[in-house]
């Protein structure tokens, strides 16, 4: 219930200046101005950039030596391995770079690691199947950019290595090895937004995203049998890789986003058909949230639960006969993935009622299923507005996820306890990391004095952000079709957030599994309102007449009749 409100301010003139310059509503521009859209021609790129607008795949590093290695590969008739992931954003890569690497006539296979035999990442052990196969090309993809063992490894055995990768370089002044003071992995090439001076609209690409662009490459380069409309057919991937690895969807983002979900309607392919169908989203309008709640839990429930590698093939499968059977089982081990879950989690908060927390959040427990830690991590620190950091112990050793939360860059908290890690990586945000179990303690305690000392104490309160505050008048169907011009919307482009005052609420209730629902009345006008997963709320407003609300506009469709509904997001007496 603890949340600080926060409204947006901002200069009433210039946003009717931006409103009819622009020829949007002032609601619109308000909610743009916001997010940095400040001049109509920003308005115009936003709003209506399409697959013309990509950048040029050419300015992301190393491109040029990659396409060179890849040529020799095509004209030498090599083996290739590309090595991914096991989550969403690894799985869309690898299927990006395999189809595409076919395409182009390459004998094209993949390795995705076991969550739970392998690891994260491109590691020594992958090397062994890379010999297997008696592959002379391994072309990574969502991974690799800290892998100076297997590098090396690969070097050894003859093996020449391509890395596309997103995640953060490792810095090492000491022994540079590549632009920008990082230490890269001895490779013919490292494709990564995150080094040299790429262009900001580059530098947050999905793992996925980079695949895409390394194939978008290949289109225009000329050398290869592939054209626009091949790379551009894997923009469905992209969007699914772009969307579940939480990277702000703006600039480049933004495009493969909208141009993505416009290939899953309009030309779906088989696996993400399947996937649709078991998500039960046949007759519902695909949206980047609905999309997020509902396929990237299924995907990723294969490397949490088990092998991903059968989801690739479903990607790649042309046939929707072939493809539903894998999708139904993806549904029931992201099922099962639930179940653990919710059982882990509640063993977190027990254990949390026992021992306490201090700045950040540090849990430890033998047997923890590796696959769900992360998911853990994630709901802790949402529930608790503090850095999360849940292990799994296996042995003498801890294995864990990091959640973070907006104020604390996790990264670069864990550098600064690298001495006491034997590994870690990932992003501002979320990381993994692994550690002894007798080092947990001073681990932990580090970690409580550098957040302590990184963070404000309303940076440890969950924040509210809204837009604009509004009257119910203002509230009406027109705007909900004005505002759906931001789709889509996630990380970096959130739902817009409205609030109003002092709002009667009629007939409060509790319906379904914890929703709240009621009629809030401004003057003459009442609206319907839900809010979902909110049946709390209904004891803390229950002594107040009025109610302030947070709210997102919506048209909700019930027995074929469409109206117009108030999705709340935030409730609190009003006066």
């Amino acid at each position: 219930m603890n949340r600080r409100w926060l409204i947006s301010r901002k200069n009433p003139e210039y946003i009717r200046h931006l409103s009819g310059a622009a020829s949007i509503s002032p609601v619109l521009a308000h909610v743009l101005i916001n997010r940095g859209i400040k001049t109509p021609s920003d308005v115009k790129d936003f709003l209506l950039q399409g697959v013309t607008d990509l950048s040029d795949p050419f300015d992301l590093p190393a491109m040029a030596s990659a396409l060179e290695r890849i040529k020799a590969a095509v004209k030498r008739s090599e083996r290739v391995l590309v090595h991914g992931d096991y989550d969403t954003d690894g799985l869309t890569a690898t299927a990006i770079m395999v189809q595409a690497l076919t395409k182009i006539g390459l004998d094209v296979h993949s390795h995705i690691p076991n969550r739970l035999t392998h690891g994260y990442g491109f590691n020594p052990p992958s090397i062994e199947r890379a010999k297997e196969l008696g592959v002379s090309l391994i072309i990574t993809v969502d991974c690799g950019i800290t892998s100076f063992d297997a590098a090396a490894a690969a070097r050894q055995r003859g093996i020449d290595v391509i890395i596309t990768d997103h995640h953060e370089p490792a810095e090492d002044s000491s022994r540079v090895n590549g632009p920008g003071g990082f230490l890269l992995p001895d490779a013919v090439a490292v494709v990564n937004p995150k080094l040299g001076a790429v262009a900001s609209k580059l530098r947050t690409l999905s793992g996925a995203g980079v695949a895409f662009k390394v194939v978008q490459a290949m289109a225009t380069d000329g050398a290869f049998a592939i054209d626009s409309d091949d790379s551009l057919s894997l923009l469905d991937l992209a969007a699914v890789g772009t969307l579940a690895d939480v990277v702000p969807l703006l600039g480049e983002n933004r495009i493969i986003m909208k141009e993505g979900l416009r290939y899953i309607r309009e030309a779906c392919r088989p696996g993400i058909r399947s996937l649709m169908e078991v998500s039960g989203l046949r007759e519902k309008e695909l949206r980047a949230g609905l999309l997020s709640f509902t396929l990237v839990p299924r995907i990723n429930a294969s490397g949490r639960m088990g092998d991903a590698g059968e989801v690739v093939s479903l990607f790649l499968s042309g046939s929707y006969e072939e493809t539903l059977p894998i999708a139904e089982k993806l549904d029931r081990m992201n099922s099962e993935r639930q179940r653990i879950e919710e059982e882990t989690y509640q063993e977190a908060l027990s254990l949390l009622r026992q021992r306490g927390y201090d700045a950040a959040i540090v849990l430890c427990r033998e047997a923890w299923h590796t696959g769900v830690i992360g998911i853990v991590a994630s709901r802790l620190a949402e529930d608790f507005c503090r850095p999360a950091f849940v292990f799994t112990q296996e042995g003498d050793t801890a294995k864990g996820s990091v959640r973070s939360i907006p104020a604390f860059d996790v990264y670069t908290g864990l550098s600064a306890c690298s001495d006491v890690l034997l590994s870690f990586g990932g992003h501002r945000q979320a990381a993994g990391v692994r550690l002894r179990v007798a080092d947990l303690p001073l681990f932990e305690a580090r970690m409580n004095e550098l957040v302590r000392n990184s963070l404000r104490a309303e940076d440890f309160v969950r924040t509210v952000e809204i837009d604009s505050e509004l009257t119910l008048r203002e509230v009406n169907t027109g705007l909900v079709r004005e505002l759906s011009l931001l789709e889509p919307v996630g990380a970096g482009n959130p739902e817009p957030l409205f609030g109003a005052r002092g709002l009667d609420m009629l007939n409060p209730k509790i319906v379904g599994k914890n929703h709240l629902k009621m009629r809030l009345k401004q003057k003459s006008l009442a609206i319907d309102a839900i809010g979902f997963d909110m049946g709390s709320f209904l004891d803390h407003l229950a002594a107040s007449r009025f109610v302030d609300a947070v709210f997102t506009p919506k048209i909700n469709e019930w027995n074929g009749n469409k109206y117009l509904q108030l999705n709340l997001r935030a409730c609190r007496p009003g006066s």
